[in-house]
C-alpha cells in the first residue's frame, strides 16, 4: 500500500504537541483534525498545525473521514476511545498506558483483531536502547542474569491539582508506576520477557491529602533465570535521568538517559552518548523518540507489517504492570 493516512488527535494537552509535530513532518501522515473537551485547546492546535477542531471525539469521528486516531487523553479514556475508533474501522495509536485495570485490558487486548493498534512506548526506539538490544542480540555479553530500573523524578502538588484528573485512582489508574515509570518497566519486560511479582509495595510519601495514588513504588520481579529490581518515585527534588541496567554473564550494560555504558568483566568500558540523536524535542529525562515510534507505526501500517508496539508486543508490560499493582495493593485477580 502507498499513500498518506488521514489522521486526527484527541486530547490536546502537552503530549499532543509532540504527536502533532511528529505527524507534521511525516510524508505518510496528513493531520486533519483535533478534538478536546476544552474547545480552545483543539482550536489552538488546529490553528498551529492546520485542520479542523471539535469539542468531542464523537463529533470528530462523525464528521471527519480519518484513517488513524491518536489518543492523547487522560488514562481512563484510552481504552473506550480506542474501542470507539476500532468500531468504525479506524486504526489506533494511543499514548501509554493503554489500560488502567484488568477489565480494560480484557477489552483493549481484543481490538488488535479488528484494526492495527499501536502503543507509544517510545523509549524502545532510543539510540541507547537500540545499542543495548544490538549488544544483547549479538551474544557477546552472554545470558542476562538480572535487571534493575530506577526512576527518580519530581511531581509536586500543582502537577496533580491543575490537571483535573491526575492523582485520582479512578482517572489516572495509579501514580508513579502507571504514569511516569511504566516506560522503564516496559524496557525490563522488553528485554526479559514475561515476569512474575515476588513482592511489591507502594506509598504516598510527599503528597498525603493531595493525591490518592502512589508517589513511590518498589517491586522485586522474577523473569525465570533473571531477577528484576524496580524502584520509582516522584518525590525527588528534580527529574533525574532514568537508570536501566542489564547484568549479563560477561558485562553490565547500563543506560542512564541516553548515555549507553558497557562495563566488561575484563575491565574495559565502552560508552556512547546518544542524546544528540534525539528526533523530536522533548523532556530529556523521558526520551525523545516519539517520531521514530510513530513513524514506525505508519510504516508498518502502510506495508501491512507487524508493529513491535502492537498489542501482542506490549502484553508482557501491561500484565506485569497490573500484577505489580495487585501485589502492592494486596489483592490479586
Amino acid at each position: 500500500m502507498s499513500g498518506r493516512f488521514r489522521c486526527a488527535i484527541v486530547g490536546c494537552g502537552g503530549i499532543a504537541q509532540v504527536h502533532a509535530q511528529a505527524l507534521s513532518s511525516m510524508e505518510e501522515a496528513d493531520l486533519i483534525a483535533f478534538a478536546d473537551i476544552v474547545p480552545q485547546r483543539a482550536e489552538a492546535m488546529a490553528e498551529k498545525f492546520g485542520g479542523s477542531s471539535y469539542s468531542s471525539l464523537e463529533e470528530l469521528l462523525d464528521r471527519e473521514p480519518i484513517d488513524v486516531l491518536h489518543i492523547c487523553t487522560p488514562h481512563y479514556l484510552h481504552t473506550p476511545m480506542a474501542k470507539e475508533a476500532a468500531n468504525r474501522g479506524i486504526k489506533v495509536f494511543t499514548e501509554k498506558p493503554p489500560v488502567t485495570d484488568r477489565s480494560q485490558w480484557a477489552e483493549f487486548s481484543a481490538l488488535g483483531d479488528r484494526v492495527p493498534v499501536g502503543i507509544c512506548f517510545q523509549n524502545r526506539y532510543n539510540g541507547s536502547t537500540r545499542a543495548m538490544l544490538e549488544l544483547v542480540n549479538s551474544g557477546r555479553a552472554g545470558k542476562i542474569l538480572g535487571s534493575r530500573g530506577f526512576v527518580t523524578w519530581r511531581r509536586d502538588a500543582a502537577y496533580y491539582t491543575e490537571s483535573g484528573w491526575r492523582g485520582s485512582l479512578a482517572t489516572e489508574g495509579g501514580g508513579a508506576l502507571i504514569n511516569q515509570a511504566v516506560h522503564t518497566l516496559d524496557l525490563m519486560a522488553y528485554f526479559l520477557g514475561p515476569g512474575k511479582v515476588l513482592g511489591a509495595s507502594l506509598a504516598n510519601r510527599h503528597l498525603p491529602g493531595v493525591i490518592e495514588v502512589e508517589d513511590t513504588l518498589e517491586a522485586t520481579l522474577d523473569f525465570g533465570e533473571a531477577r528484576g529490581l524496580f524502584y520509582a518515585t516522584t518525590a525527588y527534588c528534580t527529574d533525574a535521568p532514568v537508570i536501566f541496567e542489564l547484568a549479563c554473564e560477561k558485562a553490565v550494560i547500563r543506560l542512564e538517559g541516553e548515555l549507553f555504558t558497557c562495563f566488561w568483566q575484563d575491565g574495559r568500558v565502552e560508552r556512547e552518548d546518544f542524546t544528540s540523536a534525539s528526533t523530536v524535542p522533548g523532556k530529556a529525562y523521558w526520551g525523545s523518540s516519539h517520531q521514530r515510534c510513530i513513524g514506525d507505526f505508519y510504516r508498518c501500517a502502510l506495508n501491512n507489517e507487524p508493529f513491535q508496539n502492537d498489542i501482542p508486543g506490549i502484553k508482557n508490560t501491561v500484565e506485569l504492570m497490573l500484577s505489580v499493582y495487585e501485589a502492592a495493593r494486596g489483592k490479586y485477580s
